[in-house]
């Protein structure tokens, strides 16, 4: 059983707007659905939202990526419809302003301990979203290294990147770190 279910930054800007893609809008329905199957399994889902300032271009990935995205209350940075008819009351949030949450891990860590996994021992965390090789990938890493010993599985299917090869990447790179990729 998933003791967790993180869905990274499904948002308009990152599915359907200035930084969508073709792969992205094909898992939206398999996301949904996800979400919906953890809800009825009495798993906790957790969102993150990457969040951007008006200053955005003046960041330093504003420089790297010089295309505005999910600045907090756009159109672009609220999830993807079918994404957001799944949230609902009592689910938790992280807005983060960069590829990894801290707060996130920190997040994890705390359940982790509530419930008595050391390191995380006896947790399975499972990550979804976008983009599979930016944020998917920074926020496993920053979970292995809080919990090295829980189990972090990534479907495959339920991830896209930047491009096709930049996902198969992100997912080799997490096997690598002995993240269960499905």
């Amino acid at each position: 059983m998933t003791d967790m279910l993180l869905v990274i930054d499904m948002q308009r800007d990152f599915v359907s707007g200035a930084l969508g893609s073709a792969e992205a809008c094909a898992i939206v329905p398999a996301v949904a659905a996800r979400i919906r199957r953890a809800k009825e399994e009495g798993t906790q889902v957790v969102f993150t939202l990457d969040t951007h300032e008006a200053d955005y271009m003046d960041s330093r990935e504003g420089r790297f990526l010089p295309v505005p995205h999910c600045i907090r209350g756009t159109q672009g940075w609220a999830l993807e419809g079918e994404i957001a008819k799944e949230c609902s009351r009592g689910m938790i949030s992280f807005e983060k302003p960069t590829f990894g949450s801290t707060a996130l891990s920190h997040h994890v860590a705390a359940a982790a301990a509530a419930k008595g996994c050391v390191n995380g021992k006896g947790m399975t965390i499972e990550l979804c979203g976008v983009c599979t090789d930016i944020c998917v990938v920074s926020n496993a890493l920053l979970i292995k290294a809080a919990l090295p010993e829980a189990d972090l599985v990534v479907d495959s299917a339920l991830c896209a990147g930047v491009t096709p090869q930049k996902h198969e990447a992100a997912l080799e790179t997490m096997r690598s770190c002995q993240i269960d990729v499905l």
